[in-house]
């Protein structure tokens, strides 16, 4: 499966995260309130902003969300956790400017995401911290609407996490 695929849509082109894309995608996520109900809320601020574009570069599955009318990088997704054996991958880390939000954006995204990850594996999931009821919410939009909670432990204790999954159709 390729992690890091170019897709069109009518409103947005998905492509690789570049070394080069951090300016750009750095100012569509300098806004605080993108971040508010993220567990880690700071991503706005330049240094935690660094070590969120880092990891993403690492993971090899990132994409920048680039509106078509514009040519403007307006935030990011990525592909991760890809198990070929047990058919399944994790899309998430998703984020877009706020005047992107609520509407056919997020829902185009996630479509070109879902469509090309089910040309590969069974299943997909998305992770949504339970505290995080904007994206809870677009998932519902776009039909994706029953969750498991599992319990991960990270460097503040423990958080909830509301799981959600996408099964390709036999």
């Amino acid at each position: 499966m390729n992690l890091q695929p170019t897709l069109i849509g009518k409103l947005l082109t998905l492509h690789p995260l570049k070394q080069e894309d951090f300016e750009d995608l750095y100012q569509a996520a300098s806004d605080p309130q993108i971040w508010t109900q993220h567990p880690k809320s700071n991503r706005h601020e330049r240094a935690a902003f660094n070590v969120f574009f880092d990891e993403a570069m690492k993971t090899m599955g990132a994409l920048v969300v680039i509106e078509n009318s514009s040519k403007k990088i307006i935030g990011s997704s990525r592909y991760y956790n890809y198990d070929p054996k047990a058919s399944e991958i994790t899309i998430g880390a998703t984020f877009l400017e706020r005047k992107y939000w609520g509407g056919v954006f997020n829902k185009e995204m996630k479509k070109l995401m879902i469509s090309h990850a089910l040309e590969f594996v069974d299943t997909i999931e998305f992770h949504l911290g339970s505290e995080n009821q904007r994206s809870q919410k677009a998932l519902a939009k776009i039909g994706i609407k029953d969750f498991y909670i599992v319990n991960i432990k990270n460097e503040n204790g423990s958080q909830k996490i509301h799981v959600y999954q996408v099964h390709k159709e036999p």
